[in-house]
Formats: C-alpha cells, sequence, structure tokens
C-alpha cells in the first residue's frame, strides 16, 4: 500500500493534466459504446488495481488549486475564499466517481470483453497480484534509473558537443 501512496503526487499531477486537457479530448469522436459486461469487467481491473487512489483526492485538489489561484488575483478575498472552498468542496464531493467511469469506458473500448475478462483472471492470479504489487516500485526504481542515465548521458552529448565546436576552434 505504501507504493501506492508515494505515487499519488504523480497521480494527481496526471488528473490535473488530464482534466486540463479535457475540453481537446470532449471534442474527439466518443469511443463506441461498450457491452455492460465489459465496463464490469473494466471496472473490477481498476478496483483490483487500486486505480481510485489515483484520484481520490481530485475534488479537493482541485477545488483547493482553485482556490490558491483566485486568493492570488483577489488578495481581499482570502478569507471568503477560504470559507467558499469548505462550501465547494462539500458541493462537488463525489465527482471523482466520473473519472473512474471514465477510465472503465476507457478500458472497455480499448480491450474486447473477452480480453478484459482474461485480465481480471489474469490479475486475480498470483502472479498478476505479484504484479500488483511490485509494478509501483518496479516504476518508480526504472524511473529513477532513466533519470540517472539521462543526467549521465547528458554529460556525453555536452562532451560530444565542445568535441566538435573544438575542431571547429571553437571553445564552449
Amino acid at each position: 500500500m505504501k507504493s501506492v501512496f508515494r505515487l499519488l503526487p504523480a497521480a494527481t499531477l496526471a488528473v490535473g493534466l488530464a482534466l486540463s486537457a479535457a475540453p481537446a479530448v470532449a471534442q474527439q469522436a466518443a469511443p463506441p459504446k461498450s457491452s455492460p459486461a465489459a465496463i464490469a469487467a473494466a471496472k473490477e481491473i481498476l478496483t483490483i488495481k487500486n486505480a481510485g487512489a489515483m484520484y481520490a483526492n481530485a475534488v479537493p485538489g482541485l477545488v483547493e488549486k482553485t482556490k490558491i489561484a483566485l486568493i492570488q488575483q483577489n488578495l481581499n478575498y482570502q478569507k471568503d475564499l477560504n470559507e467558499v472552498a469548505g462550501v465547494v468542496a462539500q458541493q462537488l464531493n463525489g465527482r471523482e466517481k466520473e473519472i473512474g467511469e471514465g477510465m472503465a469506458q476507457v478500458y472497455a473500448s480499448e480491450f474486447t470483453e473477452q480480453e478484459l475478462k482474461e485480465l481480471v483472471t489474469f490479475y486475480k492470479s498470483p502472479l498478476g497480484k505479484k504484479l500488483i504489487d511490485a509494478e509501483p516500485r518496479a516504476i518508480g526504481l526504472s524511473m529513477a534509473f532513466m533519470n540517472s542515465w539521462a543526467q549521465n548521458f547528458a554529460e556525453t552529448v555536452m562532451g560530444a558537443f565542445r568535441a566538435e565546436m573544438r575542431k571547429r576552434g571553437k571553445e564552449i
């Protein structure tokens, strides 16, 4: 469970980015309607993978971001905006479930009903459970490796630039 919470800041960012891109996505054609069984299987996969943890704080997070932006533009209303944020958060509580519904629709449009059922079976298997447990750590370690590699490779690239510029008689 700890590994999921380490990913929450990134997940919150991803949700924020996804929501900010919503108008562009909304202009695209809607995915084809999926069967209720496909949607149910997609929801089961998302539940098994604890996908709800990614967007559980989407509503309060976006309310807080909006409040901060409004306070920066309206310093005289800070007290009121702090109070209104609580009211707005309460009014919009539960709307994050729309994200889960949308994610299920996406899964159901990307996989057939049979594939989704096979994925449910897989995620319930010992190897599937291991994947769910180990994947966040593996992704985190992979990201750390890629960042380290990129930093080291950037030095190699810089060295290559300097060498080529020296050939031209120019030191950088």
